[in-house]
């Protein structure tokens, strides 16, 4: 305490003891630094070695603390797994190394191998383009060498003559006009499309005068023609309607003459003119007699022997429906054949000439010197005496019971009106028509009436003086539809119409039947006619029949399409090489300008010659198609063609003609897109199968998110204006072969039956070929027919729902075919199949072809058709006897002919063994 003290107090010793306590201080350190080392550094080394020590001391199983060796380290048994992974771990890094280093190597030789098909590349492309020059240099000097060999075609020039230009030098009387020395051909090339001029009858004097019905008639039809035009100067021909007039009025024929040469185009002397002078009534004056027509073509159904000119003017039907279509349903059957009456006539001469009975002498005697003036008192002789000897039921009278109609001079009379003469007609089996009396009476308006009436109701014309012109007679078979018996000849008329079949019989009055319904039954079929005769006679080719203009609707094609086994296996059948280029239509219908003089055929119910190329229509259209049906429809010329014969593919031989042909699937359909996608899918890998066009006949537009399958061809979905089954036959433009196959959306047909179905058609051309066979039968009971689906040997029609079919019946059932029957399809949504099969029938006078036993084509599971409606039968009924009505007769023929492939296996019922197969 006191040192203490004193070392603060700072006394003398302080020096001595701070510097011991600062000794002291670093003795601690250090002491202390060294033991810290001691502790840290010694005793690890004691540990170790202490341990070590009692390790080795211990027994060898009983080791705790020294090394092992590694196989014992894995005996512990917590660490066994640890191993196993361990080296599996290992032998797969060694595999994935050597795999590893495999996959360079083949990099590296596929490196060297791209780097190789490189330059094979660059090789070919060379190769390509010193090909493609050479092809080009070849090209070049091909076409070279065909413009040196070859003149250079061009269209003719086109004369347009001034409005002064009188044209042709003048004949020498104006009665020997013939079109070579009378009309302008140089304004009518075979290029120009028969342009036609329509006068405006009000913007003349004489057109205040006209019959109100004709000239309202006239200028309805003149709107619709597709020959006519508003530009005059361009104009093939001028047309002016100068009759018939009103009552009373009459036109002096000075007035007349001078009205017409002030016509704007008229050009001094009327070439290229047509006046038309229509009659509705029997007693029509012959208007333009003594009137100066110079070059003009008059057309009229009256004329006098000094006037008609022969292959120039022309002899017209009367206009008796001016404003109203004929009613169908009012003309009577033509079945049964015989009638009431084999024949009857009624008529009175008011005004005759002198008879030849009044004198003495034999016809014999009459031959021999100058002809009678008049034969009708021996003719009504003689038909009284036919009528007294009650051999056959006929009536004839010669005095009307009322007051007869005005008529010509020498001409019979109408008597009664015109309901009362069809009510005799129609039990009437021919229908007498006699001549005027006075010769120079070429034709006049009440026998051109008679005839008319008597084709309008089914009764065979007979007509009695073959110096009459009957209307169109040089373009016309009148023999086909009517008998023209010499006057001399009526004692023989008797023994002439008993002698006609019963065949014989019903031809003639079918075929009067289309002569009346084609050129004289409206307006438009007389104005028709009138244009298609001069055009035909200047052999100016028709204009092509419009086509539908397809609206597509645009979808995406999705996934291509995979082939059901069961429709793709065609088995053993071997139709012949297939064709595997890309889809390609039938040669296109090229202009031939030479048409109207090459070979034609003929048939039942055809005009002779180019004049009618078109069934049921008098402005004979030319069908856009590599080839053509004359006549009536029963010939078809194709056009172009290969050789065929022994050793040539079936492309080139079957058929005749066509050497290599492809077809079309129309497909009808109504929102059913998932049956409509599964029978598009069928048809992938078809074929022959040129493009697919689905008719969408819903006004709901397909699905947006719809795929359509892709089947390796075009298909073409097409948007209709309205609903309806008439939609499944237009002639869409779209078709560019002349083979359809009509399909409905559920058919479920196999590849190898399509593909028979259409080597069978391609040898029946002009026929329906299909597979489901129905067949027409009388109701005995009901006097009515049936329609019948049930399994049997005969057949008369072929279901459309799966059939080939030309597409020139396509034109045929959309322009020309009544409307009425399809007003009907539209009404019931049914019947369209049958309607086809009665317009084939009619026309080619043949039954359709069934092919393969398959009487059904439904797919299973499809939903609900039409078909299964409990109405659809007593529809089909109904349309039946309604187009029996239309057409007047059962068109629909019974065979028990169906051509099979001799590897179809068919199972003929025990009941059914009258059935014929032909393989």
């Amino acid at each position: 305490m006191t040192g203490y003290a004193m070392l603060r107090s700072g006394g003398a010793g302080n020096g001595g003891q701070t510097c011991m306590l600062r000794w002291s201080n670093r003795i601690r350190l250090t002491w202390l630094s060294f033991t810290l080392f001691i502790i840290l550094v010694f005793f690890p080394l004691i540990a170790h070695y202490y341990l070590t020590t009692l390790d080795e001391a211990d027994e060898a199983g009983k080791r705790i603390f020294g090394p092992r060796a590694g196989s014992e380290l894995c005996e512990v048994k917590h660490v066994l797994d640890l191993c196993r992974i361990r080296e599996s771990v290992s032998e797969e890094l060694l595999q994935l190394e050597a795999k590893r280093q495999e996959l360079n190597s083949e990099i590296a030789r596929l490196n060297l191998k791209i780097e190789a098909c490189k330059k094979s590349i660059e090789n070919a492309k060379q190769d390509l383009l010193q090909l493609k020059n050479v092809i080009s240099q070849t090209e070049h000097s091909y076409k070279e060498l065909m413009a040196q060999n070859q003149p250079k075609l061009s269209l003719p020039i086109r004369l347009l003559p001034e409005k002064d230009d009188a044209g042709l030098p003048p004949p020498k009387a104006m009665s020997g006009c013939r079109l070579h020395n009378c009309f302008d051909y140089s304004r009518c090339p075979l290029t120009s499309g028969f342009p036609v001029y329509v006068y405006d009858s009000d913007q003349f004097a004489f057109g205040n005068y006209l019959d109100p019905l004709v000239k309202q008639a006239f200028q309805a039809t003149t709107r619709t023609n597709i020959y006519v035009t508003e530009n005059a100067d361009v104009a093939c021909l001028y047309v002016i309607l100068v009759g018939e007039m009103q009552e009373p009025v009459v036109l002096r024929p000075a007035d007349l003459e001078k009205q017409l040469h002030s016509l704007p185009h008229w050009r001094t002397d009327g070439h290229n003119h047509v006046i038309i002078n229509l009659s509705r009534k029997s007693d029509t004056q012959n208007l333009l007699y003594n009137v100066s027509t110079g070059r003009a073509m008059v057309a009229q159904s009256t004329f006098y022997a000094a006037q008609y000119r022969a292959g120039f003017d022309l002899v017209v039907s009367p206009l008796v429906h001016a404003m109203s279509e004929p009613n169908f349903m009012e003309i009577p059957p033509q079945v049964p054949v015989k009638r009431k009456y084999l024949f009857t006539f009624q008529g009175e001469k008011i005004e005759s000439l002198r008879s030849s009975l009044q004198e003495a002498r034999s016809f014999e005697e009459e031959m021999e010197g100058d002809p009678p003036a008049d034969y009708d008192d021996r003719i009504i002789a003689t038909l009284k005496a036919v009528q007294d000897s009650k051999l056959d039921q006929v009536l004839v009278e010669f005095t009307c019971k009322n007051q007869p109609k005005p008529s010509l001079p020498t001409e019979w009379a109408l008597c009664g009106e015109r309901e009362d003469r069809l009510e005799l007609l129609k039990l009437s089996t021919f229908a007498l028509i006699i001549t005027p009396g006075d010769p120079r009476l070429v034709i006049s308006s009440g026998c051109a009436t008679r005839l008319f009436e008597a084709l309008e109701v089914g009764a065979v014309p007979v007509v009695l003086g073959e110096q009459v012109q009957l209307p169109y007679q040089d373009m016309l078979q009148w023999n086909e539809a009517a008998l023209v018996v010499p006057k001399p000849r009526v004692t023989e008329v008797h023994f002439l119409l008993r002698s006609l079949s019963d065949s014989d019989l019903l031809a003639m009055r079918r075929q009067g039947r289309f002569l009346w319904e084609t050129y004289f039954s409206t307006t438009d079929s007389i104005f028709n006619t009138v244009l298609a005769m001069i055009r035909t006679r200047i052999q100016i080719p028709a204009a092509p029949i419009r086509e539908e203009v397809a609206a597509e609707i645009p979808h995406r094609s999705g996934k291509a399409a995979g082939t059901d086994p069961n429709m793709a296996d065609n088995g053993d059948l071997d139709l012949g090489p297939v064709e595997t280029e890309p889809p390609y239509a039938s040669p296109k219908y090229l202009r031939n300008f030479t048409l109207t003089v090459t070979d034609f055929y003929r048939s039942w119910n055809s005009a002779p010659g180019p004049f009618h190329l078109f069934p049921h229509t008098p402005f004979d259209p030319v069908l856009p198609s590599e080839a053509k049906f004359l006549g009536s429809g029963t010939g078809f010329r194709p056009i172009g063609g290969g050789a065929g014969g022994s050793g040539k593919e079936f492309q080139a031989a079957l058929g005749g003609n066509v050497p290599r042909e492809q077809f079309t699937v129309v497909m009808l359909t109504y929102e059913r897109e998932e049956v409509l996608m599964n029978s598009l899918e069928r048809l992938n890998g078809l074929p022959y199968l040129n493009k697919v066009v689905v008719v969408w006949n819903s006004p709901k537009l397909p699905s947006e998110d719809l795929l359509w399958p892709d089947i390796g061809v075009p298909i073409m979905v097409v948007r209709t204006e309205k609903n309806s089954l008439n939609n499944r036959f237009l002639p869409w433009n779209e078709i560019e072969t002349e083979a359809i196959l009509s399909i409905d959306d559920d058919a479920h047909l196999r590849h190898d039956e399509i593909m028979f179905g259409f080597r069978v058609w391609r040898e029946a051309r002009d026929r329906i070929v299909g597979f489901p066979g129905r067949y027409h039968a009388w109701d005995l009971p009901h006097q009515s027919w049936l329609y019948n689906s049930n399994y049997s040997c005969e057949l008369s029609m072929v279901l459309t729902g799966a059939a080939f079919f030309h597409k020139y019946y396509a034109y045929l059932y959309s322009y020309v075919m009544p409307q009425a029957i399809r007003d009907m399809v539209d009404e019931y949504i049914n019947c369209e199949d049958i309607a086809m099969n009665f317009l084939v029938s009619h026309v080619t006078r043949k039954p359709p072809i069934k092919v393969t036993s398959r009487w059904t084509f439904r797919c299973p599971g499809c939903p609900q058709a039409l078909s299964h409606d409990d109405s659809h039968f007593h529809e089909r009924h109904k349309c039946i006897n309604f187009f029996v009505r239309v057409y007047g007769y059962m068109p629909l023929l019974y065979t028990q002919f169906r051509v099979d492939s001799v590897l179809f296996k068919t199972r003929l019922p025990h009941d059914r063994t009258k059935c014929f197969k032909f393989i």
